[in-house]
């Protein structure tokens, strides 16, 4: 599959090493994505990597303060309600593409460094995505370690968008670090919210940190759901996910609504190359999204 041309329409600086991206085509043919999905994005003369599908919906960047970097006449606005019949939604209309990148290398690197007009290619998306239509008439438990809550924004926006059809939902963030905490402005917003407990603990507290210290594992004790009819969605760190998945299944969650965005070795997106595989799974086609009844006994298998 060869990367299509995107624009880079908007560029945030979310953390230190941490950049949101808006994207859209060159053409007018738009890219359908469901939340959880992941696109490969190629910075020409440098590579590829997979990146989650951070949204498609419009002013996905609504972090954006004075300083953030745009293309003339973007008039996106915080809180458009815009969105598909089904959990995919597409980029290239009214909405861009959106990713949230950490520079950690050479590629994303270039890719956080692109300045809006600059051209990046995008081949996909791949894989399957959160399965948030089927959590309807449950109640919602998401948990995000660190970038792990790029994937999830999407999740709780769409829920958030038709609060009616879902009961309790909570969402639990950790990071490493005050710091590291992403999308500040709407995270304040779904913690001023009375229908929705969103609660935030860093690992490791600094000067001026009032908030609570420890894994985000220790705030499950502290939200309201029923777990006999939960349904459970969780990205980060591995080590992360497993204690997550324990503990919600300590706390009497289903394994099989235990929902986990594996992201190992992804390469080609289209299950040619296998460096992606898990046991029985290939990643890029099976998942990144995976239920915990499939992969408890998968993630005692070392990632290569």
């Amino acid at each position: 599959m060869t990367p299509r041309p995107f624009r880079v329409t908007r560029r945030h600086q979310e953390t230190g090493d941490t950049w949101t991206l808006e994207l859209a085509p060159l053409s007018n043919a738009p890219i359908i994505a469901a939340p959880g999905q992941f696109t490969m994005v190629y910075a020409f003369g440098v590579g590829e990597v997979p990146l989650s599908v951070t949204g498609c919906d419009p002013a996905m960047g609504d972090d954006s303060v004075a300083g953030d970097d745009s293309v003339a006449g973007d008039d996106s606005v915080a809180g458009d309600d815009s969105v598909a019949g089904d959990d995919s939604v597409a980029a290239g209309t009214d909405s861009p593409l959106v990713h949230t990148v950490r520079a950690v290398g050479a590629v994303t690197e270039a890719i956080c460094a692109s300045r809006p007009g600059d051209v990046l290619g995008v081949r996909g998306p791949f894989g399957r995505g959160w399965p948030v239509g089927a959590a309807a008439g449950l109640d919602v438990v998401v948990v995000a370690g660190g970038l792990g809550l790029a994937p999830l924004r999407p999740v709780v926006r769409q829920i958030l968008r038709r609060r009616a059809d879902y009961g309790n939902v909570v969402v639990l963030v950790g990071t490493r670090t005050p710091a590291d905490i992403l999308y500040r402005r709407e995270l304040a917003g779904w913690q001023d919210r009375t229908d929705l407990q969103a609660l935030v603990t860093v690992d490791g507290a600094r000067p001026g940190w009032d908030g609570r210290v420890g894994v985000v594992t220790t705030l499950l004790p502290h939200v309201r759901f029923d777990p006999a009819r939960t349904v459970a969605f969780t990205c980060g760190p591995e080590i992360m996910m497993r204690l997550t998945a324990r503990a919600l299944v300590d706390a009497g969650v289903l394994a099989d609504r235990i929902h986990l965005s594996m992201e190992r070795n992804m390469h080609c997106g289209l299950g040619h190359c296998g460096r992606c595989q898990l046991g029985p799974l290939m990643l890029c086609l099976d998942g990144p999204v995976c239920g915990y009844d499939r992969l408890e006994p998968l993630l005692a298998v070392r990632e290569l």
